[in-house]
């Protein structure tokens, strides 16, 4: 049984190798009196209370641009775009984006599987609120809304090859379930012991346990996107957890987290609280060597994770890399490479790349995946457990045509060419092509009330 699984499980030891390597490398570049200009290059104390409170969710000794999701890590080069209100010891964040779209899946296949046209607006809102506890803690509260259910319909919105949960006891297949509207309700306090040492305590109802990178819509190399990966059942699916407790230690570049949470995904009723039941957990070890690149590794079981398949668990094995890159101010490329396994009745797996160059203006942007998926998930007949290779490369641009109190209004279109292997082909044609085209709102940097210019960061930049 181990070697069938062996394989998959490579990656995550060698970025696990990697990982306590780099950090053995940089003890003397990072997070010390002299290192701090490596991550954040923050320059400034931020245990004094005379600094104004910019710092991370979760440590006073990390800037803020390394928050994703739930206690993942971004790199500290990552690009902010949120509203921001500052006061001495009290910090306040408000992001998300609205996309007004039109959506063309499977169009040159009238007769296939998955074709549909409509009109939709998916969208995501999320506030944070940071409070200085004493003179090196920090306690955060944060809250994450989605509408999805009015905009795009119960049932979500059509995506080709997408699976994961059901609805009316159906399961979706090429349909893309929509959020929660209450996505996050979560609470943390960090302790920093030093510089180098933070030790943080999170709960969420819901909230996100420590598997795998930031989930896609926090991730600046997925910013304009509207559709979530079609891999991501297998890699950040459970950013939407209805009761999770976890406990992170960091030391130096290295973050270190253990979690316990709800292996259930949230039922169909988009606007209720589930029953939290505690019955699964998760580690991850998280490493950002510079300010350009954060990397991760995580390992989950989780119980019961699919309402209709109550027997089944699942375990989940993620790594990736995120990597950031600023020219000039207004120059950029963000990237991001995730690998996911699923170690159920039958082992699948799934392979991301996506990245975001962004130009004045204009952004250009690309998502490749490959993920393999079975009879069962995809409703078909046969062998539940054959599993197919299914593609999907996306591309598209948007382009900032109007931008009003720090709101951007984005024109965008993008086009999606899907593969699958032969076995698939008579239900969806041989390469099956889909296109959207939208409107995006959203903020246009980052940036604080009341202000003229874009925010700084540590060191001086616009973020």
């Amino acid at each position: 049984m181990l070697t069938r699984y062996t394989s998959h499980l490579l990656p995550l030891c060698l970025l696990l190798t990697a990982a306590l390597t780099t950090t053995a490398q940089h003890d003397h570049m990072m997070m010390d009196s002299s290192a701090t200009m490596q991550m954040g290059s923050m320059q400034m104390d931020m245990h004094s209370d005379t600094t104004r409170f910019t710092t991370s969710s979760y440590s006073r000794n990390l800037p803020m641009t390394i928050d994703g999701s739930g206690t993942s890590w971004l790199t500290a080069e990552s690009r902010m775009e949120a509203a921001m209100w500052h006061k001495k010891n009290t910090q306040i964040m408000l992001h998300g984006a609205l996309w007004l779209r039109g959506d063309f899946q499977n169009a040159n296949n009238p007769t296939g599987a998955g074709h549909s046209s409509r009109f939709d607006a998916p969208n995501w809102i999320m506030a944070m609120i940071d409070q200085r506890a004493g003179r090196k803690g920090v306690l955060s509260f944060s809250i994450m809304m989605s509408f999805d259910a009015l905009t795009v319909g119960r049932g979500g919105y059509p995506l080709l090859f997408q699976t994961g949960e059901s609805y009316r006891g159906v399961p979706l297949v090429d349909q893309q379930h929509p959020h929660h509207l209450f996505a996050g309700l979560s609470v943390a306090y960090t302790y920093g012991f030093t510089r180098d040492i933070d030790l943080t305590a999170y709960f969420g109802f819901p909230g996100e346990p420590c598997i795998g990178p930031p989930v896609f819509m926090h991730r600046p190399s997925a910013f304009y996107m509207p559709d979530a990966p079609i891999s991501h059942h297998w890699q950040d699916a459970t950013h939407i957890t209805y009761g999770v407790g976890t406990i992170g230690f960091r030391y130096k570049i290295m973050k270190i987290e253990g979690s316990i949470f709800t292996g259930r995904e949230p039922d169909d009723n988009r606007f209720d609280f589930d029953l939290p039941r505690f019955d699964s957990y998760a580690a991850r070890v998280s490493v950002n060597p510079d300010k350009h690149l954060s990397l991760q590794a995580s390992y989950a079981y989780i119980k019961s994770p699919e309402a209709l398949h109550p027997a089944e668990n699942v375990q989940r094995v993620t790594t990736s890399a995120i990597y950031a890159y600023r020219w000039r101010r207004q120059q950029r490329i963000d990237a991001t490479l995730v690998y996911g396994l699923n170690i159920g009745e039958v082992p699948s797996g799934s392979i991301l790349f996506e990245a975001t160059y962004r130009w004045m203006k204009l952004s250009a942007y690309g998502r490749y995946e490959w993920v393999q998926k079975t009879n069962e998930e995809l409703t078909l007949s046969g062998d539940p457990g054959s599993r197919h290779p299914l593609h999907d490369l996306t591309l598209g641009a948007a382009y900032n045509i109007l931008t009003f109190y720090h709101v951007g209004l984005d024109l965008g279109a993008e086009t999606i060419i899907s593969r699958a292997d032969a076995a698939l082909q008579y239900r969806y044609g041989a390469v099956p092509v889909s296109a959207e085209v939208y409107l995006m709102i959203h903020p246009s940097t980052a940036f604080s009330l009341g202000q003229k210019k874009p925010m700084k960061t540590m060191s001086g930049m616009d973020m």
